[in-house]
């Protein structure tokens, strides 16, 4: 699937049998938009770690629009902190990847009001086999079976957001707990090519579920 990571890792959110987005990860999507969005562009060349900070190595910015917001957060000359990157903007990111996704025809978003009230958005993924492949493929990094430093980066990087962020359509409760040696040893391999990030996430992750509850 030739797509910008967080456009994946929204389709990883969509359940293909209930035919909507599911809601265990609802209050942190927009966190796991972002760092898809960070990992996609560190793996590119875009950012890079500087002394524990975020460094944009260019004054260049990619073709998908929300790769570009995320990298124009940073200047050349100004490194930030890899959770600012995350966290900025979380509220939106989500939005805006919905959007860029309805407007290619990936999915379609009808939006309406639920009791006249409250604005909502009927996700159809037109080709549902679409999402079942890209899951069964990210599934793969964890339950397949595969030595971790031979899984596709791309791919350890999205099964590891989706385990922080409780995204259930990917892995349940159950297979996380089964699986715990694997899910630390691919989320090394995510700390080797992407240091800093996955704690990042972590630390936006927390900071959004402490405001709900408090």
């Amino acid at each position: 699937m030739n797509q910008p990571l967080p456009h994946q890792m929204y389709l990883l959110c969509y359940d293909t049998e209930k035919g909507k987005i599911e809601s265990s990860s609802a209050l942190v999507r927009g966190q796991l938009m972002r760092a898809a969005a960070v990992a996609d562009l560190a793996l590119s060349g875009w950012l890079r770690d500087r002394d524990g900070k975020a460094e944009r190595t260019t004054t260049k910015a990619p073709d998908d629009p929300f790769l570009a917001e995320v990298l124009n957060y940073l200047s050349p000359d100004r490194p930030r902190r890899w959770f600012n990157v995350v966290d900025h903007n979380w509220h939106t990111a989500e939005a805006t990847v919905r959007d860029l996704l309805d407007s290619t025809g990936v999915i379609t978003a009808d939006r309406r009001r639920a009791l006249g009230l409250f604005p909502v958005h009927d996700i159809v993924l037109p080709d549902p086999e679409r999402g079942r492949v890209l899951r069964e493929r990210v599934r793969g990094a964890v339950l397949g079976g595969h030595d971790p430093a031979g899984i596709a980066i791309e791919d350890a990087a999205l099964a590891t957001f989706a385990l922080q962020g409780d995204v259930r359509t990917v892995f349940s409760p159950r297979e996380r707990r089964a699986h715990r040696e694997v899910v630390r040893a691919v989320a090394d391999r995510v700390d080797v090519a992407l240091p800093r990030l996955r704690k990042a996430l972590d630390y936006s992750i927390a900071a959004r579920r402490a405001g709900a509850t408090s």
